[in-house]
């Protein structure tokens, strides 16, 4: 397999807090390929969006690494660290909050060009109306200002300030949640137009399985500050291995209300547990109905199946998999 474009190495982020503090990332480890879509999906509250701003080293990591291309992005002189940021680029949740309220579209989208020091004005400007034609929205528009626009056209507008730079990579940290249906899908059409047009490489951030589904390759699960469980979306999704998972995919609601029951809301024992609070075996275990009695005191590492699959769980074991034994085969 070709070098990955995003390595992520074991990075990790711990905030101040009661006792031993809060670690809001623990030890995440993942890669992403060119032209690929690594989903992340958990709770709000898990760590999705302090992982994103680690890959973009707009937050500095305790322990870890982030390699683009072969080159770490973490600690890099400040020089090499410029020149990397032009390719991993992030859309918020909150488009209209993202963008100065004082700067037209136009001078918002040619900011990061500017701080780059790349291209004179006149050719700013051309690559500003090229954007916002590509993205659905007239040239003329550059002139007014980010209140006047719709949330879905501030998106629209978010993601040609992303461009702008031709990344390699584009982080989008809820991008699409807080926009209505029919919206949500014309962002996703042009998300994926855009990749396909561009090759870019996504990590989309999502608190919602089902979204993450129609638009991922691979799907990475978040709990409490570790991934869990990562694979093929199609695979994860048709048989997840981890019972936190198997919960998220319950819980994705039917559209069919006939066909809905209670003991369809993927509900699991108890609520989460505090993020401050410092547990000695699996994090999930409180609230899993199948948990071992192993889960209480020893926290399962992410292991690599045999099946090329990855999971923290003490069901699924790299052993019992390796050997090709069912865990009913497992004395």
């Amino acid at each position: 397999m070709a070098e990955p474009l995003l390595d992520v190495r074991a990075l990790s982020k711990r905030f101040a807090g009661s006792g031993d503090g809060v670690f809001a990332v623990k030890e995440a480890s993942f890669t992403l390929q060119r032209g690929e879509t690594m989903g992340l999906v958990g709770e709000s509250g898990c760590g999705k969006s302090t992982l994103a701003r680690l890959l973009l080293n707009l937050i500095i990591p305790d322990q870890g690494s982030v390699v683009i291309d072969g080159t770490v992005f973490t600690g890099a002189p400040r020089r090499a660290q410029r020149k990397l940021r032009r390719r991993v680029q992030i859309v918020f949740q909150d488009a209209l909050s993202s963008l100065n309220p004082r700067m037209t579209v136009g001078v918002n989208i040619a900011e990061p060009m500017r701080l780059q020091g790349l291209g004179t004005a006149t050719e700013r400007r051309a690559a500003v109306r090229a954007l916002l034609d590509l993205v659905g929205l007239r040239a003329g528009d550059s002139e007014r200002y980010p209140h006047e626009f719709s949330g879905g056209q501030c998106q629209r507008i978010a993601i040609a300030r992303a461009l702008i730079l031709r990344p390699d990579i584009v982080v989008f940290d809820e991008a699409v949640s807080a926009l209505d249906v029919s919206i949500r899908a014309q962002i996703l059409r042009l998300m994926l137009d855009l990749q396909q047009r561009f090759g870019l490489a996504y990590l989309f951030i999502s608190h919602d399985l089902g979204v993450v589904r129609r638009v991922s390759d691979r799907i990475a699960v978040m709990y409490l500050g570790r991934i869990v469980e990562l694979g093929p979306a199609e695979e994860l999704c048709r048989a997840p291995l981890h019972p936190y998972t198997a919960a998220l995919l319950r819980a994705i609601p039917i559209a069919d209300p006939r066909r809905m029951r209670v003991n369809d809301l993927g509900l699991t024992e108890g609520e989460a547990a505090r993020p401050d609070k410092r547990m000695p075996g699996c994090a999930f275990q409180p609230r899993c109905a199948q948990r071992l009695p192993r889960c209480a005191h020893e926290p399962p590492a992410l292991a690599t199946l045999s099946t090329g699959r990855s999971v923290a769980c003490f069901l699924h074991s790299s052993a019992d998999h390796s050997t090709g034994l069912t865990r009913s085969d497992v004395p």
